[in-house]
């Protein structure tokens, strides 16, 4: 051998900050759909709303079954996501449609601050017929509009992103959790704005999640949202370990016995190295700039992601062990899952299998690229499995009893 040996490094390479087609909203904010939708203000206009998506095809109702004699902060969370469901970047325009006057050009006013186009049509003094007739000549001129709205190179710092998970069991904790978390991480270092939520699933882990804020007095807020959820909900009403519901019954078949077990291996989803910035109550959009956000949400599926979508975020990740299928009308929800069982029983809701984790074929490093490559190719136009089979799942969620 001639000369001297030399060290070689190697060096592991970081994935490229990738980018993304999406739509520059008037606001500055970017979506990945591009919906024109027809909101219903309340229950007794689901009707109208939907005879009128009938009509125009291409624009989408949301029916839900809220919105009459609410009052006070239950009132004010009705408002605050039906507005900040036609403010969220993945609607072009809004029509809503409401049985009142006065209701309905509150929602209209709150969308409008956006920029985008949007207006509102009472029924009373007018009757279905009319109205329906009436938006109906509207939602086809904001549909034509739309359809010629083009897409525009993104960066990461535009693309916001929720995460939830379902049906957990104990691949959840093990890989697909851990995969949300490893993308959570880079995106974070990108500059991305991200949000987790589920505030019973923390049980058990209350004090390890508290330790993930930016600062003591951000962590201390959460253990404070954390403490009036089990003072105000949980304890009043519940009947054997968080009211028999956490775990689920489909949690403790994957293997999931305390909601202990389960907390953990949620909080897997926010990674190694982020720290969450802010608190935000539901529905809230965040204020604070690009990070991590945690929201005060329920741990049901439809509930979580209605409210995250309404506080802005335009695309969800959502891992899965015994199969979830939840979808959302706005926001895209791609599927992820380290379950051969459900991969092989329920493949067809599933976007991205990470099964080889468990089997030591892929890395959680390689499973975060994964996940980046299919949320952005979903970004791009991909329909997810949620989206292709229809799932449009929008639950409001209601603080107490209608007067």
């Amino acid at each position: 051998m001639v000369g001297k040996a030399k060290n070689i490094r190697i060096r592991r390479s970081r994935p490229t900050k990738p980018t993304f087609q999406g739509w520059r909203r008037e606001n500055g904010r970017v979506g990945v759909r591009n919906h024109v939708i027809i909101l219903p203000l309340d229950d007794l206009s689901n009707a109208a709303s939907e005879a009128v998506a009938n009509n125009i095809k291409g624009t989408m109702a949301i029916p839900h079954s809220y919105g009459r004699l609410q009052f006070g902060e239950d009132l004010e969370l009705h408002f605050r996501t039906l507005i900040g469901t036609g403010a969220n970047p993945n609607v072009a325009a809004v029509i809503v449609i409401g049985i009142e006057p006065d209701w309905t050009g509150r929602v209209v006013k709150g969308i409008a601050k956006t920029g985008k186009p949007v207006i509102g049509f009472a029924i009373e003094k007018h009757g279905d017929i009319q109205t329906i007739a009436d938006a109906s000549r509207k939602a086809k001129e904001y549909l034509q509009w739309a359809s010629e709205l083009q897409r525009e190179k993104c960066q990461v710092k535009d693309l916001w992103v929720s995460v939830k998970c379902g049906e957990s069991d104990t691949t959840s904790g093990l890989a697909s959790n851990p995969t949300v978390g490893n993308f959570i991480d880079k995106f974070d270092s990108w500059g991305a704005t991200t949000c987790f939520g589920e505030t019973s699933e923390i049980t058990g882990a209350e004090l390890n999640c508290a330790a993930r804020g930016k600062t003591k007095e951000i962590g201390q807020k959460f253990l404070d949202t954390w403490q009036a959820y089990m003072d105000e909900v949980i304890e009043p009403f519940k009947t054997d370990d968080l009211s028999d519901s956490q775990p689920t019954k489909g949690n403790i078949e994957g293997g999931l016995t305390t909601i202990e077990e389960k907390a953990f291996g949620n909080l897997e989803k926010i990674g190694k190295k982020a720290c969450y910035i802010d608190i935000l109550e539901p529905a809230e959009t965040p204020k604070k700039g690009p990070g991590l956000y945690f929201m005060d949400t329920s741990s049901a599926a439809a509930e979580c992601v209605t409210l995250q979508a309404a506080a802005g975020f335009v695309v969800h990740l959502f891992p899965t062990g015994q199969g979830n299928i939840i979808g959302n009308p706005i926001e895209p929800v791609i599927k992820l899952s380290a379950n051969p069982r459900t991969i092989r029983t329920m493949g067809e809701h599933v976007d991205l299998d990470v099964t080889g984790i468990l089997r030591r074929e892929m890395t959680l490093d390689k499973a975060g690229d994964a996940l980046i490559d299919i949320t952005i190719r979903t970004c791009n136009g991909r329909l997810t499995a949620a989206e292709a089979l229809g799932h449009r799942e929008f639950v409001l969620t209601k603080l107490y009893r209608s007067a």
